[in-house]
């Protein structure tokens, strides 16, 4: 079975304002706007017996659709920078949905995930300084959107390759 993740989808509207963050940015490999998405849980490679009783597990979880909002640009490494991504702004109902499913993953013999922090990765860094990355947060940071609806999440896969994705809805899972 492939690579497994779930996640939420963003929507087109807020993907596009991710887009025109794109550029300004040697050794940036760009994200898709297509592939954004606010990682949930990391699941990995697994067999098809798990990922079947993932997706059972997965369809138990009972939840309220809830609203989210981005909040501001950062990065991963420090001094050494990986990656530039929108923070999701702080929501206890995402933190609710997320502490679950990592519940789910521990009772299935995945091990813990570490800190989770909410995000949508724009691009994954190679070779740029932690200055280019800090005058590149310095002009963008300030990105916002207004609250989005998330009405589902979904179980994402993903095959190797570089700067992530495609990646295929494998399940979704409404919210209530």
């Amino acid at each position: 079975m492939p690579r497994l993740f779930t996640a939420i989808e963003i929507p087109p509207e807020v993907g596009l304002g991710l887009s025109m963050l794109r550029g300004g940015l040697s050794g940036a490999r760009w994200i898709d706007s297509e592939n954004y998405h606010v990682t949930l849980r990391f699941i990995g490679d697994v067999d098809d017996a798990t990922g079947r009783d993932i997706m059972l597990m997965l369809g138990q979880v009972r939840r309220p659709a809830f609203d989210i909002a981005l909040d501001g640009l950062d990065q991963f490494g420090g001094h050494k920078p990986r990656a530039v991504f929108a923070a999701v702004k702080a929501n206890a109902a995402l933190m609710e949905l997320q502490a679950e499913q990592e519940r789910i993953m521990q009772r299935l013999g995945l091990g813990a995930e570490r800190n989770y922090k909410p995000h949508v990765t724009l691009a994954r860094l190679r070779d740029a300084s932690s200055r280019q990355v800090a005058d590149y947060l310095a002009a963008r940071g300030s990105f916002r959107t207004p609250p989005f609806h998330v009405p589902r999440f979904v179980l994402f896969s993903s095959r190797d390759s570089v700067g992530g994705g495609p990646y295929l809805v494998e399940a979704a899972y409404p919210l209530l």
